[in-house]
């Protein structure tokens, strides 16, 4: 990964931040992309290094999306951390509710991948993230749209032979900033209900997770992969 330039889309914090640690820590450019200025600056504040950048608009707008390509021109590789998590089946929720949660997680990443792929170095790669663990009955669009951008990366991978790769991270549930309404002793007690179903006893930590992503770049020969990390749950 010598001298590279890695684009992380929602990197200020949580995974995408830890990779971004990561990669500066490999001596690697990077470039965070936050949905405001003083999340952006937050960010790059705890990098703390002259190989890390940001810039601040809403990656699910088209039109920002392309002005951001156009002017920041190629990456060797654009992370996508686009998407939340849902929980309750599909009765807990309106056909509403459920929509906006797939239109975020895959069509949000489907138009960023049809953007970005322009943008690739050659031999570049996406990768964006998938989620393990959980069931339609308990995560109703979230599963949906996590099943979706496995399928995406599915054909992509195909498409974009052979000049660049796509990828996926499917973490299980990990205590992030995504969980920020939970209080100390409900994260605490979510973790532990997450962990008595994973082989592991287990959750992530956040680099863990994080280096899965770090992987997937440097590993020139894999494409069309949904890397699990999730202390076994998918094989329960």
């Amino acid at each position: 990964m010598s001298e590279q330039t890695v684009l992380i889309i929602g990197g200020t914090s949580g995974f995408g931040l830890a990779v971004a640690q990561q990669v500066i820590a490999q001596r690697q450019a990077v470039h965070i992309v936050g949905r405001t200025t003083t999340h952006v600056q937050r960010a790059l504040a705890t990098l703390n290094s002259r190989l890390a950048v940001g810039s601040a608009f809403d990656a699910q707008d088209s039109d920002q999306l392309r002005t951001f390509f156009q002017r920041a021109g190629k990456f060797d590789h654009v992370l996508s951390f686009l998407g939340g998590a849902m929980g309750g089946g599909f009765l807990d929720h309106s056909v509403a509710e459920i929509r906006q949660v797939v239109e975020e997680k895959f069509f949000a990443n489907l138009q960023l991948a049809q953007v970005a792929s322009r943008y690739l170095k050659l031999h570049g790669s996406l990768i964006l993230t998938s989620g393990a663990g959980g069931h339609p009955y308990d995560a109703s669009g979230a599963i949906i749209g996590n099943q979706a951008i496995n399928t995406l990366v599915a054909g992509l991978a195909v498409e974009l032979a052979p000049d660049y790769r796509i990828n996926a991270v499917a973490p299980t549930w990990t205590p992030t900033g995504l969980w920020r309404e939970l209080t100390p002793q409900q994260l605490k007690q979510q973790a532990a209900n997450v962990s008595a179903g994973i082989p592991l006893r287990r959750v992530a930590t956040v680099a863990e997770v994080a280096s899965a992503y770090t992987y997937l770049m440097a590993n020139q020969f894999v494409t069309g992969q949904v890397l699990n990390v999730d202390g076994g749950v998918t094989s329960v």
